[in-house]
């Protein structure tokens, strides 16, 4: 495990970092699906909210 000693002497542990990596942007595909899923949650959440309206 990589530790450091600072000047007093004291011992500071720190978690082992992962491989940092550049995201690929999205394909056509996937922005296709980000679309319709937004879509969908869009629907879901006016339909709830017409649904309160109504009961209330």
């Amino acid at each position: 495990m990589p530790y450091t000693i600072d000047e007093d002497g004291r011992i500071n542990n720190f978690a082992i970092e992962p491989k940092m990596y550049q995201a690929d942007p999205p394909t056509s595909g996937q922005k296709r699906i980000y679309l319709v899923a937004g879509f969908g949650a869009l629907v879901l959440v006016g339909g709830l909210m017409a649904i309160a309206v109504a009961v209330s």
